[in-house]
């Protein structure tokens, strides 16, 4: 590929552009695959800058992931002015919205969480962490009380979801609205498990 030609940027733009490239990249190769020397020649940069913004390798894989996790959390954010229930379908909804239309991106953060890098690793648990919270707060509002049971539910969850959407959401055989339906289900089993009268009617 030809480098790009050189832009004058101010250096917050330029790192922008960076990171921005960066989580491009992951619709066509993993996180490990994304290259120093790659970036810089798409940005008509040369590989020392990069490194003068990053740090290093580590330092732009970590920017890379903790951008395309702020995307999600952005995209999947609760809406609280709905009821609970309606709430938890409607994020649901766009987060296999999300999903479908950043499946790479997706899949790179739930890969991160096997990462060999610590940084990447906290980002990725900090974005499960937030979801475990929508859904913690969906269903205290139910009525679930707190407690250590319903911490291991939460994210035992959020790893069946993760791995139900990395199956499902390329699958041209299954649509948004029916993955979205199973996800749907599946949580509010773990619901009528935790808190049995509020099993749906």
């Amino acid at each position: 590929m030809a480098a790009a030609r050189r832009t004058r940027m101010s250096p917050d733009e330029r790192r922008q552009q960076l990171v921005a490239l960066g989580v491009a990249a992951l619709a066509d190769r993993p996180l490990e695959a994304v290259t120093v020397e790659d970036l810089a020649a798409q940005a008509g940069v040369s590989p020392g800058l990069v490194h003068y913004y990053f740090g290093n390798r580590q330092g732009l894989h970590s920017a890379i992931v903790r951008t395309a996790r702020d995307a999600m959390l952005h995209a999947t954010q609760p809406r609280p002015e709905l009821p609970p229930r309606e709430r938890l379908r409607d994020t649901l909804d766009r987060f296999v919205e999300f999903v479908h239309d950043h499946d790479a991106t997706f899949y790179s953060l739930v890969r991160g969480a096997a990462s060999g890098d610590e940084e990447v690793r906290t980002t990725v648990q900090h974005a499960r962490d937030v979801l475990a919270g929508h859904l913690r707060d969906a269903f205290q509002e139910i009525g679930v009380a707190d407690g250590p049971l319903l911490e291991v539910a939460l994210h035992a969850w959020i790893s069946f979801a993760e791995q139900a959407l990395v199956e499902a959401a390329t699958d041209p055989q299954i649509t948004a609205s029916d993955l979205a339906d199973f996800l749907e289900r599946s949580a509010l089993g773990v619901l009528a498990a935790l808190h049995p009268v509020a099993q749906p009617h």
